[in-house]
């Protein structure tokens, strides 16, 4: 994992900015996403915005090039805060309410998500300004969070759906599927690519539509406790995957966890310290309704570190509410802190502040920015243009199974050479 930067005097910001504090470090999102860019050459790239639904961090990433995947008519607001157009936007939630797709239409986004006969009779109303991509559910148990439960048609209804679509003139341009949140290993992204391979196949050989796109979601895991792989040996596999898919096919992928997570860290404070039956109970200003809600929602333990030294004990972190499932940490070894003592948590960008809560009329912890790109700073170009349609126009990515950051591009277009640098604002 890419950590660019040493880690600033914690102590010196929590003096100048207070405590509970969480420090977002922009260095660290671009670091990330090169890393993910590199490993997976040809994919275009979709932050999933609720990963960690900061302006500070849509923009750091825009600046590296960055698509983005929304699922709410907020997350357009936080879009346009941060300067970014539409067109480098997909909409990603396979139900929707029809004002939630009219909001993402007039902002400009064109692209959606369907997974059920329901929803397609319900786009029927859009079909002359959307596409739309097919969702399918491969369940993955070893995943910390199994995104195929709740969305996604069963592999075989896949046909059926696609005639329906087309029987009513509502264009499914590919497949989608998100194997789960933090994937043990690649393997359940290789079935789930080998799987679609073989539908978008058969589809073309029974005379369907060309299901041109196909979009492999999120799950590419960070280490929090120091087990996960490499990126690039994490993605090798998949690499392999996306080579066999028919000539011309456009790769998406959607990470949020690993682009989001090393970039924050939280720091809170001793504010009580007590000892029951035995085991020494810390009392913090920031807790599992705050800051490290991913401890309840995204079932995540983050690295912990004291500055102070001496023997440890088994020890209890709190948090400051009032309700007793507001455990921080248990079983954690520390030497006896005072009050007053910072507490350092790292790997906190992703799924923390996004389900923060204000329990008790606490307030939500303040968020540092740090190495925040200027707004005067045009992006880079995207490699891939923007949207479907110009994806198509650009010619396709051709994923090499190799070395990570080797890709070739077939058929560019005269009216691609000519293409400016864009810029998101």
């Amino acid at each position: 994992m890419a950590v660019p930067v040493r880690d600033p005097d914690w102590s010196s910001l929590v003096a100048r900015h207070g405590s509970p504090l969480l420090v977002l470090d922009c260095g660290v999102l671009g670091a990330q996403y090169r890393a993910l860019a590199d490993a997976l050459p040809g994919v275009r790239l979709h932050y999933a915005i609720k990963a960690l639904p900061e302006v500070a961090a849509i923009e750091s990433l825009a600046q590296q090039g960055a698509h983005f995947e929304i699922a709410s008519e907020g997350e357009i607001d936080l879009l346009r805060a941060a300067g970014v157009g539409p067109r480098r936007t997909i909409h990603t939630h396979p139900i929707k309410r029809p004002r939630d797709v009219v909001a993402a239409l007039r902002f400009g986004v064109t692209t959606f998500v369907v997974d059920n006969a329901h929803e397609i009779d319900k786009m029927v109303a859009f079909r002359d300004r959307a596409e739309f991509l097919l969702r399918v559910s491969f369940r993955s148990p070893d995943a910390r969070c199994d995104l195929s439960r709740k969305f996604g048609c069963q592999p075989g209804d896949v046909e059926g759906l696609l005639a329906r679509a087309a029987k009513s003139g509502v264009r499914i341009e590919g497949l989608c599927f998100h194997v789960g949140s933090q994937s043990a290993t690649p393997d359940a992204h290789v079935h789930a690519i080998d799987a679609c391979n073989a539908m978008i196949r058969a589809h073309a050989e029974a005379g369907g539509r060309r299901l041109a796109v196909l979009d492999i979601g999120g799950g590419f895991p960070v280490s929090y406790d120091g087990n996960a792989p490499s990126i690039g040996e994490f993605c090798a596999p998949i690499r392999r995957a996306l080579s066999r898919l028919p000539a011309g096919t456009s790769v998406f992928a959607e990470p949020g966890r690993f682009l989001a997570a090393p970039a924050m860290t939280g720091l809170s404070t001793v504010i009580g310290k007590a000892e029951r039956s035995g085991i020494p109970w810390y009392f913090l200003d920031d807790g599992v309704y705050g800051s490290f809600s991913g401890r309840i929602y995204d079932h995540t333990s983050y690295p912990i570190t004291v500055a102070r030294r001496g023997p440890t004990r088994a020890s209890v972190l709190a948090g400051p509410t009032c309700d007793s499932i507001d455990v921080v940490a248990e079983e954690i070894a520390l030497p006896e802190l005072e009050i007053g003592d910072l507490v350092v948590a790292k790997m906190m960008g992703a799924y923390t502040s996004a389900s923060a809560t204000r329990f008790n009329s606490l307030p939500t912890t303040k968020i540092l920015v740090l190495n925040r790109p200027s707004r005067t700073v045009r992006p880079a170009r995207s490699t891939y243009g923007d949207g479907l349609g110009s994806w198509r126009r650009s010619g396709s990515v051709r994923i090499d199974p190799g070395s990570p950051g080797r890709h070739t591009r077939q058929r560019p277009s005269p009216q691609r050479a000519r293409s400016k640098r864009t810029s998101t604002r």
